[in-house]
């Protein structure tokens, strides 16, 4: 007989607290009618200032069937929180969790300015992602080098070995789910094998909370920017010196609305 439930949760208290704050949004998002064109990631929505969607891209589930895949994906890559003894554990479980958040949903948005400006690929302006598998795909490619002895469990009754499930993963989800943003769990990948091979490295208590703290001033000022949120008890000082470039971020002023769908592709990621 398997462990219960509750020395589970007690075990992986990162990942419960994350896949409790995913559900939880998906209730609100349901609850509330909101459309994943509201808080999915887009390059057209990045450009125009949009920085937020980054952050909320990433925890929004489109449907329970996307939810409920990658949540039990994220239950089985637990297991990195148990892993202390091999540099890992709960704080670099967290720690790097932030890089995933943002550097995967940044390099999403590198890849489609490519296809966009370099390749002409009209299609990738309007898609919107949105969902967690960038931070699965990418804690998978990181267990697969740090373990590669260990396996994967999907749904309770698929298993893969871990050194093979980055790439299982991506074509089978490309397989099963035709809105699978193949883009977004590469991304996963290339940021997963780049912390794992030690080419982004050094993160610990001290420069994740300076990079949480840079990652909640974008996310508030780019809402304040947007428009997509009142904050009018934010205010933000123009200065102007005719001596200097003026800088300032580019937004059109867009109000969040409920329940409205644009004819635009989404991605699930």
């Amino acid at each position: 007989m398997g462990k219960p439930l509750i020395y589970e949760i007690l075990e992986k208290p990162a990942t419960s607290c994350i896949i409790g704050l995913c559900t939880a949004i998906w209730f609100y998002i349901q609850k509330k009618n909101i459309g994943y064109s509201n808080v999915g990631l887009s390059y057209d929505a990045a450009i125009e200032g949009h920085h937020w969607r980054l952050i909320t891209s990433a925890f929004s589930h489109v449907s329970v069937l996307h939810l409920v895949f990658n949540m039990s994906a994220l239950w089985s890559l637990g297991v990195v929180e148990q892993l202390g003894h091999m540099g890992l554990g709960v704080e670099c479980y967290l720690q790097y969790t932030l890089v995933l958040i943002v550097l995967s949903g940044v390099l999403v948005i590198a890849v489609y300015h490519v296809l966009i400006q370099k390749f002409k690929v009209e299609y990738f302006r309007r898609v919107t992602a949105a969902g967690y598998s960038c931070v699965v795909f990418g804690w998978m490619t990181i267990l697969a080098v740090k373990q590669p002895s260990s396996k994967l469990s999907l749904f309770g009754v698929l298993s893969l070995p871990i050194s093979f499930a980055p790439f299982e993963s991506l074509i089978f989800t490309s397989i099963i789910v035709p809105q699978a943003s193949f883009v977004g769990h590469l991304s996963g990948i290339v940021v997963g094998y780049s912390i794992a091979w030690g080419l982004i490295h050094g993160m610990n208590n001290y420069w994740a909370i300076m990079m949480l703290g840079w990652v909640v001033l974008v996310f508030v000022l780019s809402l304040k920017r947007s428009g997509a949120l009142d904050l009018s008890f934010i205010e933000i000082e123009n200065v102007t010196d005719s001596s200097l470039p003026t800088v300032g971020f580019v937004g059109n002023g867009r109000t969040l609305q409920m329940a409205v769908l644009p004819r635009t592709g989404a991605e699930l990621v």
